[in-house]
């Protein structure tokens, strides 16, 4: 099969011929239709997770069962399906409790193990981590669920609580902030979007963003506590880093809940936060991994029935050839929306 490797940290990208990987025990190999190309997948290239070489990147993906290991009950050749880019163990307590993801013992495609930028993919514990696409869902849209959409909307219900009527800020207009903004919209929430982009902001305003603002040059806080008299309910820093964590936490009201999704790469050092700030105001710092198979279905009804659309997200479908040149200026790209890569193409 055709795949995307690396070979080594920080180099560069080739798509040349490897073998399609054999389902594991329990486990499935899937064909895969569509899989997105994510600023989490620029963090295993620039060597910020602990990856083996020679790596084939890839952890969105959506496909086709096409081959099944010893021990699965559910699932067949043929079978549309999509999975989270945490994938439990299926035995321990968390993943029997439904929260697969924080599972100690997770696997994760592109991180633990060859990913999903490839024309096959194997995947693990698949009675507990796949999901089944329904037929009005496109491979694209189900590919986009798997770490971006999914986890913006276990961050804004699972996590941060939001009710109707509140204010929400999301720091970046890239997959997962624009998903956070429609998936807030959705829930009755004004919200404002954040980002360095012209035509990120753009694409927030058409999803329904109540303001917008441009982070260059903007005391950010300064105009969303203005904006809202006294700062957002909720904020969630969709990109990951010291300056925009910072700028999450301050555009906060009290007692205001901050949802950290953007991954933050301990480059010199860990990041400053304004604790003084969090204790002062009794602000709640939360988490959020990405969303379980088990939470699934009450998202993809919402799909099914047109209430969200997260196929509106996608700006482009490639090919591995041109992903590979992409991934590497991934980190300082500024894409108004999501790019999905199409193994199948050149």
């Amino acid at each position: 099969m055709r795949a995307m490797v690396l070979d080594n940290i920080g180099g560069r990208l080739e798509v040349r011929e490897v073998a399609i990987p054999v389902p594991p025990v329990g486990g499935v190999a899937v064909q895969v239709y569509a899989t997105g190309l994510c600023r989490s997948d620029w963090h295993a290239w620039a060597g910020h997770d602990d990856i083996a070489l020679p790596h084939v990147p890839g952890h969105e993906l959506a496909g086709v069962v096409a081959a099944v290991g010893a021990g699965v009950e559910k699932w067949s050749v043929g079978d549309r399906v999509t999975v989270p880019f945490v994938c439990g163990c299926g035995v321990c307590e968390w993943c029997r409790a439904g929260d697969a993801q924080i599972c100690p013992d997770q696997e994760q495609p592109g991180f633990t193990h060859w990913g999903s930028f490839a024309e096959y993919v194997a995947l693990h514990a698949a009675d507990t981590n796949l999901v089944a696409i329904p037929d009005a869902v496109s491979f694209e849209a189900a590919a986009s669920l798997g770490c971006r959409f999914a986890t913006a909307y276990r961050a804004l219900t699972g996590r941060a609580c939001l009710a109707r009527g509140e204010w929400t800020t999301v720091i970046g207009a890239g997959g997962v902030g624009l998903s956070s903004v429609m998936i807030a919209k959705a829930l009755g929430a004004k919200v404002i979007a954040v980002d360095r982009n012209s035509g990120a902001l753009d694409a927030a305003k058409a999803l329904g963003a109540d303001h917008v603002l441009v982070a260059d040059g903007c005391d950010v806080p300064a105009q969303v506590h203005e904006i809202t008299g006294g700062g957002s309910h909720v904020a969630v820093d969709a990109v990951g880093s010291e300056q925009t964590l910072e700028a999450s936490i301050l555009s906060l009201r009290r007692r205001g809940r901050h949802v950290q999704v953007g991954l933050l790469p301990p480059v010199n050092g860990h990041p400053r936060v304004p604790m003084a700030r969090v204790i002062a105001w009794e602000l709640d710092l939360l988490g959020s991994h990405g969303m379980a198979a088990a939470d699934y279905p009450g998202m993809l009804a919402l799909i099914e029935r047109g209430e969200l659309r997260p196929q509106d997200l996608i700006e482009r479908v490639i090919g591995l050839t041109e992903a590979a040149a992409l991934l590497p200026a991934f980190d300082t790209a500024s894409p108004a929306g999501m790019t999905m890569i199409d193994p199948r193409r050149p």
